[in-house]
This record gives C-alpha cells, structure tokens and sequence, in this order.
C-alpha cells in the first residue's frame, strides 16, 4: 500500500512539472511573437520614413569603388621618377614603387608609349596594391603586394597578340574624324594622327572635301583574331589641296622617336599651330567690341568655341607658372615655353591631372579642358601666345621646324624611309 501511494504521488508530481512547463513555453511563446510584431511595425515605421529613405538614396548613389584604376603611356622627356611622382600617394609609397621599377633589370630603359596601369586600394589611403608595366606589345611585367607586406613581387606576363601592319586610304567626304571611322579605324588612332598633324594643319580650316589621307599603322590582334590593341603610326599621308604633307616614324639616337617629313625635318615645331583639336575659331586677334563689358577692346588672343570638356593640349614644351584663377580669364593656364615665346589658356572647366604651378609638361600633353568660366558667354578657349613680353597673333606666327636630320642620321633616315615606302606599295598592292 505505501510503496502504491508513493508510485501515484511521483507521477502526479512528473505530470504537474510537465503542465507547468507547457504553461511557460506558452507564455514565452506569446511573448516573443508579440515582441517580434513590435518590431516588424518598428521597422516598418521606420522605412516609411521620407527623410531615412532620401537618407539611404543620397548614401548609395555616392558609393565609389573600393579599387580604382589609372593608365598611363609615356612620352618623350618622362622619367620612371616623374611618372611615379604625378600619382596621388604619399612619399614613402612613391619610393617603393621607385625602387621596385629600377630593380628591375628588364625595365633600365624607359621607352616611349611604353603603357603603366596602377591599381588603388582607395580603404587604404589611396595605396597602390598592384601596378603593371608593358615592355612592348607582347609582354608585361605584374607588380603584386601581398596582405600586410611593403614591398611588391614581380611576375612577367606573355601576352599572345599578333602585331599586323595595316594600310588604310580614303578621299575625305565629311570630316578627316568621320571619314577615318567609316575604314574602321579606332579613335585613339585618329586621335594620334591629329596630334602629329597639329604641328603645322588647323583641323577646323586647313582641310577640305576631297582632300584625302593615307596611313600605315600596328594593330595586335589575338588569337580569336579580335583586334585587342593599336600601336604606333608608322606612315602618314595628308594630301590638302593636292599638296602631300608626309610623316615618317624614325628612331634616332638612343630612345629617341620622332616623325620627319620626306626630308628628313622633323614636324615638330616650338608651338603647336592649335592647342585644340576640332574647335571653330570664334574670334580672332584684334579690336572687337567685348561681348559682356560692351565696349571695343583689343583681344589680345584667339577664341576657339568647342564643347564643355574638351580636352585643351599644351602646345609646346615648358614650365607652368600659373594653374589657377586670372579673373575674368577664369580657370587659366601660364606656360613658360624658352626665353622667347610663353602661352595663355583661359576660361578652363577644370585643369588637367597633375597641373601645377611649378611641374614642367610636354608638347601635346593635356593640360585642361574647355569651360566657361570668368567673363564668358560660351564655353570656349582664349589662346594667347606672348613674344618676347608682347602679345601675338597665335594665328600668324611663324614657328621654325624642330631636329633636322644630317650627315650619317641622314643616310639612315633615307634608308629607313625606302624600306617604309616598299611596306607601303606591298601593303596596298595585297589590299587591292
């Protein structure tokens, strides 16, 4: 009988713990349904809030990548110091990048149009993780830096692109820009051939319906046979007005590339005839009545009217002595070319990367783009070219030629420049 009644009471006790458990898992249950419905209305509430979804929408259009990318190809007169010292990074990270380039057996040489891609981590202030430099078309070499390492480790690539020689010719209809698009050729192709001309052809004026040009240039293509890349010019031909204005590619000295016309006279010359390629002189040096301050005025300089943005060059080599605001010239640009002549670009947009006062910049080197900014009613360029102290006619100047070959570089020349002639009639003779 007591060993019965202990039985009833032990599981009398199991089945009151178990009902008082189920009660609790019930209520806690309620509870945190309830708590969860709080929340799910506070959430909601609070993303019914105008001025937190304005919030969010202003954050997330100014994100900006956490990696960034800048190219560069260099030109005649660089330097692997000047190069690395026009990047946004501290002095110890150019000193890095410095010494890791000069160890570098393979790279002792600086070639002209040699390419730089330089890769930023902007998390961490703008450190470059990996950079890479092309020895020639075929090959580069990778600079990688490991997690929480300083220096960099180097690996050469083999690219397998196959270099083709191509002629293209054709009578210009519309514009030279057009015209060479319709033959396929890419941009920065057209865009180089502008350059070289620039020296001594106004794109705007100097060239008609019917001219016509002619052009010998690399392009690398890969094994699908896509075109991936475009090298440099090696001949060109712009005939105006049935006269021929030739170039050819020719290395002279050690490094040194230039383009020479059929006798053996470089093109380039102290100034570039336009620093702007397919603008419209909008008005010219002299008395004019000023458009804003209503009064007759000398204007001491050229006007060319292009679009916002577009890209104005230097049009010789030279010291910036000025990068900044000139009053009614707004945005300018003051460059010391010698002792003799020094240049003027006004009303800029915004100044070209790297453009300061002090820093020396190349014949062709982008050192702004065109604006309105000062006392202008348009965007446009002022140009002014000062001779001796004294402003000029930019329009009328007459600049003497650049390097004139002679003697034994003459010989070489005249021989590297038959060899390009036979290219040029093997070339057209396959196209035809």
């Amino acid at each position: 009988m007591k060993l019965s009644k202990i039985k009833f009471i032990n599981e009398f006790s199991i089945f009151f713990w178990l009902i008082i458990i189920s009660i609790l898992i019930i209520v806690m249950s309620t509870v945190y349904t309830s708590s969860k419905k709080e929340q799910y209305e506070q959430i909601k509430s609070t993303l019914d809030n105008l001025y937190l979804k304005k919030t969010i929408k202003e954050l997330t259009n100014n994100l900006k990548p956490r990696i960034t990318k800048i190219e560069y190809i260099s030109k005649n007169g660089d330097t692997y110091q000047s190069i690395i010292n026009s990047l946004n990074i501290d002095n110890d990270e150019k000193k890095i990048l410095l010494n890791t380039i000069l160890n570098e057996k393979s790279l002792k040489i600086l070639r002209i149009n040699q390419k730089f891609t330089f890769k930023f981590d902007n998390l961490a202030k703008k450190k470059v993780i990996e950079f890479k430099i092309e020895t020639d078309k075929k090959n580069e070499i990778l600079f990688e830096k490991k997690v929480n390492e300083r220096n960099f480790a180097s690996k050469k690539i083999k690219k397998n692109y196959k270099k083709n020689l191509v002629y293209r010719e054709t009578v210009i209809t519309e514009s030279l820009y057009n015209s060479a698009i319709n033959l396929g050729i890419k941009p920065n192709v057209i865009i180089e051939f502008a350059r070289l001309y620039g020296f001594q052809v106004d794109f705007q004026r100097d060239i008609w319906k019917d001219d016509s040009f002619q052009i010998i240039y690399e392009e690398f293509v890969n094994d699908d046979k896509e075109i991936v890349d475009t090298g440099e010019i090696i001949f060109a031909n712009l005939n105006l007005q049935n006269k021929d204005f030739q170039l050819y590619k020719y290395e002279y000295g050690e490094n040194k590339l230039d383009y020479f016309d059929e006798n053996g006279k470089s093109i380039k010359k102290t100034l570039m005839k336009t620093p702007i390629n397919g603008a419209r002189l909008s008005s010219s040096y002299g008395k004019r009545k000023h458009p804003i301050l209503g009064y007759t005025k000398m204007h001491t300089g050229t006007d060319f009217a292009a679009p916002s943005g577009t890209p104005i060059m230097a049009s010789g080599d030279g010291k910036v002595m000025k990068a900044g605001w000139c009053g009614g010239g707004g945005n300018c640009v003051k460059i010391k070319h010698n002792n003799t002549y020094q240049t003027v670009y006004a009303h800029m947009s915004k100044f070209g990367r790297g453009i300061k006062k002090g820093v020396r910049v190349k014949q062709g080197q982008i050192i702004g783009y065109v604006g309105s900014t000062g006392l202008s009613t348009g965007p446009h360029l002022h140009y002014e070219v000062i001779e001796n102290g004294k402003k000029i006619n930019s329009q009328t100047l007459k600049l003497p030629s650049g390097k004139v070959l002679k003697g034994k570089e003459r010989k070489k020349f005249e021989v590297a420049k038959i060899k390009i002639d036979v290219l040029k009639s093997n070339l057209i003779s396959k196209s035809n």
